[in-house]
């Protein structure tokens, strides 16, 4: 029984050990707070123009399926056109905006 106790505890304080030197030797591999801000703010950059090219690309062709759509719903006489409106232009302006806005978050 005493056995039993005394190997628990010598593993118990080997592996607090263990965690407390993982714990010291951390901070040495980790990179500044600032430099790893800059190099993601700066990875962002690199890849945001064409991303935002993309979103103003889907952004157009969101209004122009709209567009039909709501053509086709006003020329067959449907009562829900301005629901229509509302929704797709809603969408467009969308995906118009948030490119601009992450644009101006970002400069």
């Amino acid at each position: 029984m005493m056995k039993n106790f005394f190997t628990k505890n010598v593993t118990t304080k080997k592996v607090l050990t263990l965690a407390l030197a993982i714990m010291a030797i951390t901070p040495a591999f980790a990179q500044g707070g600032a430099t790893a801000i800059s190099n993601a703010a700066s990875d962002i950059t690199d890849y945001w123009d064409p991303v935002k090219l993309i979103l103003k690309a889907v952004g157009g062709l969101v209004g122009f399926i709209g567009g039909l759509r709501v053509y086709n719903k006003w020329t067959n006489g449907d009562q829900d056109v301005n629901k229509e409106i509302l929704g797709y232009g809603g969408a467009m302006i969308f995906l118009i905006v948030v490119p601009e806005f992450v644009t101006a978050f970002f400069a």
